[in-house]
């Protein structure tokens, strides 16, 4: 187990004693506790808890973790929780359409070995992005996807992501719309980058909107998808100004800038396991 570290995400019912029955737990098996991090919503009374620990010289099994915390802690405290292992190299699908620039810097961060993570394929509904993924050695995937084949279209790219071992995906600007069966095979697990703040303009042509009502900051939106459309837990936003003098090719590319930085911003964040999803919402841990 040297260099292997331990993470537990647990939400429960709020009471006195959560944290020392959890770092009870850590402590009593050998285990040394290198991050944790709680907070508590006063309007529900739920507790949120992220710890992480050293498991050198922790004396339990890692395949036996899980289901012994659950009998002598979680069930008890009425816990729900996850656990993960930080020498994990989670596997991820990138989706896109024809736009490029969320690809490059999702790649660049990639081959830069910033994340700790495997990109064994990109699935497209369009050949243009080809010469990209061949540029850095990674499998293409193209499915015409239109009204009538959607759903067939969909099992076959399930059947890959299987085929894969693909445990979260990425749409960079995939102009798809999922199907509910898709979303709820990978729930939580999906992250979409969206071209504003949520609720924000819609139809095809956002940022000219905004440019037509004179607005003086635009933002980005990075959640994970859910039934409800652009209405999923929401990971990551972030803002720039505008300005009289920008023009709609301004917007565009401060709103590209913005839209490569969140989305990075929450796939990094969901690697380490810093997100907890809770209801509709995310708790995110530093």
């Amino acid at each position: 187990m040297k260099n292997s570290n331990a993470i537990l995400l647990i939400h429960c019912p709020d009471r006195p004693g959560l944290i020392a029955s959890v770092t009870e737990f850590i402590c009593s098996y050998g285990g040394n506790i290198i991050e944790l991090e709680q907070h508590v919503d006063p309007k529900d009374k739920i507790f949120f808890m992220r710890v992480e620990w050293d498991l050198k010289d922790f004396s339990i099994p890692r395949n036996e973790i899980s289901e012994y915390f659950k009998k002598n802690y979680g069930e008890n405290l009425s816990m729900n929780f996850k656990l993960y292992f930080n020498d994990y190299v989670p596997k991820m699908a990138i989706c896109v359409s024809k736009m490029s620039h969320c690809l490059f810097d999702i790649l660049g961060r990639y081959t830069a070995g910033e994340w700790k993570v495997q990109i064994p394929i990109i699935i497209s509904n369009h050949e243009d992005l080809r010469w990209v993924a061949d540029k850095f050695g990674i499998e293409y995937h193209v499915f015409k996807m239109n009204s009538e084949n959607k759903t067939s279209i969909e099992a076959k790219q399930k059947e890959l992501l299987r085929e894969k071992e693909i445990d979260f995906i990425v749409l960079a600007r995939y102009m798809q719309i999922l199907t509910d069966d898709f979303i709820l095979s990978y729930p939580n697990k999906i992250i979409n980058i969206h071209h504003s703040f949520l609720p924000a303009f819609v139809g095809a042509k956002p940022y000219h909107a905004a440019f037509e009502r004179g607005v003086k900051l635009i933002g980005a939106t990075s959640h994970y998808v859910t039934e409800e459309l652009d209405a999923g837990p929401i990971i990551e936003q972030d803002i720039t100004r505008i300005s009289h003098k920008d023009c709609v090719q301004d917007l565009v590319r401060k709103g590209q800038d913005l839209e490569k930085i969140v989305l990075s911003h929450a796939i990094e964040h969901h690697i380490n396991r810093k997100v907890l999803v809770y209801k509709n919402k995310t708790v995110l841990f530093s």
